[in-house]
């Protein structure tokens, strides 16, 4: 929006151009309603001609019908009155726009049938007059006969069957009424056939193909095309979301997300467009969209789902069953204004055919975060999950001697145990029962509070852990229970061990948000030390312990020692640990106590792995193994394949490690109340696979570890767990899946609210914008990055971070053709870089810089281009005084290279041919370096090019070229000859 209204015509037109950049919305309307005026003080006709122009497309593409119409009367009559201020481009956009004012008085109920009428005769009478042919009159006329729902087969034969004119709709926008034309009379096979060039990219407008597809989405799915379908979904939502001219279209998206099993994708998508409930002016979209929504709601609120929150209008707070209402009724009104006015039933029928669709399929996994309404639905309150497991025993006696019993096992079932009894304590009017057998009420509230240190420990929350612990531990001293004491205190000792230092010392600091694993540092270590001296002494010291009790102190002690090994991974910490598994080992054999047995022969093999003893690790999990699929416990077996699996892929038999940990999730599937990781699982899937050679099976698994995450409430895991998933979605090509998988993390509620880690979401922001500039989207791509960039700005404790964004915001400015601007921000990552250096990104973004900027502008570029290229050297120059060692091409070589490409593309062919045998030279010889022979081969075909074709002497071209395929045909590289020869045959050719 201007700050000053525009004081000179050229003022005004300079802002008529930057209002034109905007997209289309509030802010460009009201700046066009600001430039109208300013237009008017002029005097002139030209520059008033020009910002109306402005103003009736910011309101016929900000969804505002009503005011369009009248802009164009004013423009009409400035035609009449001076018909000479209209150049030919202004009268062509003038006789356009008739067909802008028929569509919008369409969409408005208010407006008599006869009134539509008049105008299409107004626009007749204006083309003959102009001595314009009539097929956009009749491609009108047709719209209006389709909308009232009469007479249509006449109207399409006098429209379709005319020659299109300069005048007539864009051939996009002209197959999508032919194809609706056969849509509507149940003809799909016609239809998509129709539709086929805009389907497949071939036609396209500012409204198509996104208008086309959010129609053909149905079609394609009865035809049995659901890969079509699902990515036609993808990317035609992308380009109408949250656009309130496009209502209509994202009503149609809603419709197919609740008929193809996606209801919470739908509910996703609805909150993500809220804003149209308010923003849409045209009751004919908002008629649309609002039937949408409603096939929707419906269909959420028929599966038993109608309490679920529902984004709708402003001013209250909705459920599906309470909007779904609100809808109908406000949707019902909208289709009966329009029948009254057209003296018809075709909206109201319409209307009832998309409300009774039967579902399509019962589920089309559309996205690669496919959830279903349960994962929408609000957390229930209670504090624990009660998984499914065996059936529980009605009586509380029996239900509380059931959870000590499988607890003492380490049973998972006693999760569901505690989980009800939590329950039924918590609940008004509890009585505990008087039975000596449960013992007293003090005891049992020291048992919940165990078992709920017990998963604040799995879930690293370790401070509450403690906490938990020393309270359980004191209850049980109350209840005269000293060696169930003994065990809380062992568990808040590990818990302290395991806390970050400045929280183990008192301090402020946050728990650390990360992974399980201990503390990598000497207190870490020291801590650890501590503890396990602090178990010994307290095994010593409690007399009277059952064994199961004695078994995991025992298991306690190992532990302490074990995560001390993981720690500090030295050599002298083996032993101690192995000693302390094997008094495990034996106590347990000695008692029948089969659980720790188990868990000390995995500690055992996971300390070999430690100390990097991986043979010894492997034989000892397939003992375990034999021992636990020949007598159990069963529960242990998830645990053991995992780790096998980690072996076997580390000892590189990457085929044995998909076996075992594919048993491993099937085993764990048997065990749904066990805390075992299953997230662990699918990653360590996910890295095989890749190993394997199967991405897209790894990208499965990466998004089954993420859901897992989730429900398991480690939010922050889930989202880095979803950014690799969808970083190799956007290394297989799969753009729209990576952006869809973004757009929709991005819109979780705690994201949205500033309550996750601002780098965390920043590395998301980014990955969605490199996906948006793979699907071409530069614009979007480049708003991303530069906002990106401005508030990486502010990190100061990560300044390379900065370095890259900023970096790679300027090549993206660059293809854009903002120079000025992409120099301004390398230069800003060329500051960062010297306070944390890049050398490798910021020498690839300079290099890319100069190419781009000599390719677009030639010899004129070729001074600043050389700037971003004498900044790589200076980038080159400390990469090698640091010993820098780059991954891909070595960068002096690299920038060598493109010194030949600027200036060849400027012109200086003497400098390039020489920079390209610099190139040559610092790439070494292909025999030296055969990894690098495709970039040698690269850099004699393009000296070939300028030696051979711009500097004109293609004998020694030849010879180049001819020395080259001869050296490296000799050493088997004969792909990379491909294009020499084919080069060299041109130039024989040309001779």
């Amino acid at each position: 929006m201007p700050t000053t209204a525009p004081q000179t015509t050229d003022e005004l037109f300079q802002a008529l151009r930057a209002n034109d950049e905007r997209p289309y919305g509030r802010t460009r309307t009201v700046t066009a309603e600001e430039l109208v005026e300013a237009a008017e003080q002029f005097g002139e006709p030209v520059p008033l001609i020009h910002a109306l122009l402005e103003l009736q497309e910011a309101y016929t593409y900000g969804s505002e019908p009503r005011k369009s119409p009248v802009v164009f009367a004013r423009l009409l009559t400035l035609f009449d009155e001076q018909p000479d201020a209209f150049d030919p481009r202004l009268r062509h956009m003038l006789f356009w726009r008739f067909k802008w004012v028929a569509n919008a008085l369409r969409a408005l109920p208010e407006i008599p049938l006869a009134a539509l009428r008049q105008w299409l005769t107004e626009m007749r009478d204006r083309y003959e007059k102009a001595g314009l042919e009539l097929q956009p009159y009749y491609g009108q006329a047709y719209q209006l006969a389709a909308h009232v729902g009469e007479d249509t087969a006449l109207a399409y034969e006098l429209w379709a069957g005319r020659t299109r004119t300069r005048l007539s709709d864009c051939e996009a926008c002209e197959i999508c009424e032919r194809a609706l034309y056969h849509l509507a009379a149940g003809d799909d096979e016609r239809a998509l056939r129709a539709w086929e060039p805009v389907l497949a990219g071939k036609e396209s407008c500012q409204e198509e193909p996104a208008r086309s597809v959010s129609y053909a989405l149905l079609p394609v799915l009865r035809a049995g095309r659901t890969d079509e379908a699902r990515a036609l979904h993808l990317a035609g939502y992308r380009a109408c979301r949250r656009n309130a001219s496009m209502a209509g279209e994202v009503g149609r998206h809603l419709e197919f997300c609740a008929l193809t099993g996606n209801e919470a994708r739908g509910l996703e998508l609805l909150a993500e467009n809220r804003t149209l409930f308010d923003e849409v002016e045209s009751p004919r979209d908002l008629l649309d969209f609002l039937t949408g929504t409603e096939v929707l709601l419906q269909r959420v609120d028929g599966l038993g789902h109608g309490e679920l929150p529902a984004a709708g209008f402003t001013g209250r707070a909705w459920t599906v069953a309470a909007l779904r209402a609100e809808v109908r009724e406000r949707a019902d009104g909208l289709a009966a204004r329009f029948d009254a006015r057209n003296g018809t039933t075709a909206h109201a029928d319409r209307r009832r055919a998309r409300l009774d669709r039967a579902p399509l399929l019962d589920a089309l996994e559309l996205t690669l975060r496919a959830r279903a309404l349960d994962d929408v639905a609000p957390p229930a309150p209670a504090a624990a999950p009660a998984p499914a497991a065996a059936a529980l025993p009605e009586s509380l006696p029996d239900l509380v001697l059931r959870a000590r019993a499988l607890d003492e096992q380490g049973h998972p079932d006693a999760t569901a145990c505690w989980a009800r009894l939590r329950t039924l304590v918590a609940a008004r009017g509890y009585v505990h029962p008087d039975d000596p057998a449960v013992g007293p009420a003090v005891r049992l509230h020291a048992d919940l509070l165990a078992e709920e240190a017990g998963r604040a420990g799995e879930k690293d929350e370790y401070a509450d852990a403690v906490s938990l612990y020393e309270e359980a531990a004191g209850l049980y001293d109350d209840a005269g229970l000293p060696g169930h004491a003994a065990v809380a205190r062992a568990g808040a000792l590990l818990a302290a061990a395991e806390l970050p230092a400045e929280a183990a010392e008192g301090g402020p600091g946050p728990q650390a948000e990360g992974g399980p694993g201990p503390r990598e540092d000497d207190a870490g270590v020291g801590a650890l030390t501590a503890a396990h001296a602090a178990l010994v002494r307290l095994h010593e010291e409690t007399s009277g312990l059952a064994p199961y009790q004695e078994a995991r102190l025992l298991r306690a002690r190992a532990t302490a020692l074990g995560l001390r090994l993981q720690a500090s991974r030295r050599e002298e910490h083996v032993a101690a640990v192995l000693a302390e598994v094997d008094l495990l080992e034996d106590f347990a054999g000695r008692h029948g106590i089969a659980g720790q047995a188990a868990g000390a022969r995995l500690l055992r093999a996971t300390t070999h792995a430690l100390a990097g003893d991986l043979p010894a690790a492997l034989a000892g999990t397939g003992e375990l193994l034999d021992r636990l699929r020949a007598d159990g416990p069963a529960w242990h077996l998830p645990r053991t394949l995992a780790l096998r699996g980690r072996l076997q892929l580390g000892l590189g038999d990457a085929q044995a490690a998909y076996a075992d940990l594919s048993e491993g999730l099937r085993v764990a599937a048997e065990w749904p109340a066990d805390p075992f990781d299953v997230d662990r699982l699918h990653s360590d899937l996910a890295e095989v696979c890749l190993h394997l050679g199967r991405p897209d099976e790894a990208l499965r698994h990466l998004t089954r570890a993420a859901e897992a995450q989730l429900r398991d409430g480690d939010r922050i895991d889930a989202y880095c767990t979803y950014d690799n998933a969808a970083r190799l979605s956007l290394d297989l090509g799969r753009v729209e899946d990576c952006i869809a998988l973004l757009d929709s993390l991005l819109a979780e509620p705690d994201i949205t609210a500033g309550e996750v880690d601002d780098r965390l979401v920043a590395q998301l922001r980014l990955t969605r914008a490199r996906a948006l500039r793979a699907g071409e989207d530069v614009k979007a791509a480049t708003t991303e990055l530069v906002a990106l960039a401005a508030e990486s700005a502010g990190w100061d404790d990560d300044p390379g971070s900065h370095a890259m964004i900023a970096a790679e915001t300027a090549v993206l400015l660059g293809e854009s053709g903002e120079f000025d601007r992409a120099r301004a921000a390398v230069d800003r990552a060329l500051a960062a870089h010297a306070r944390d250096p890049r050398y490798e990104h910021l020498s690839n973004a300079l290099r890319e810089l100069g190419r781009l900027q000599a390719h677009q502008q030639g010899p004129d570029g070729l001074s600043a281009a050389r700037a971003f290229l004498d900044d790589a050297g200076r980038i080159a120059d400390e990469a090698r005084a640091a010993g820098y060692e780059a991954h891909g091409r070595p960068l002096d070589a690299a920038l060598a290279y493109e010194h030949g490409r600027v200036n060849a593309y400027g012109g200086a062919y003497e400098e390039a041919l020489a920079a390209l045998e610099k190139s040559l030279g610092l790439l070494g010889a292909p025999d030296a370096n055969p990894a690098l022979a495709g970039e040698w081969a690269e850099s004699v075909r393009l000296a070939g090019v300028v030696e051979g074709i711009y500097l004109e002497r293609p004998a020694a071209a030849l010879t180049r070229l001819d020395a080259a395929v001869t050296r490296l045909t000799a050493l088997g590289h004969t792909e990379e000859t491909e294009s020499l020869t084919g080069l060299a045959a041109r130039l024989r050719d040309e001779e």
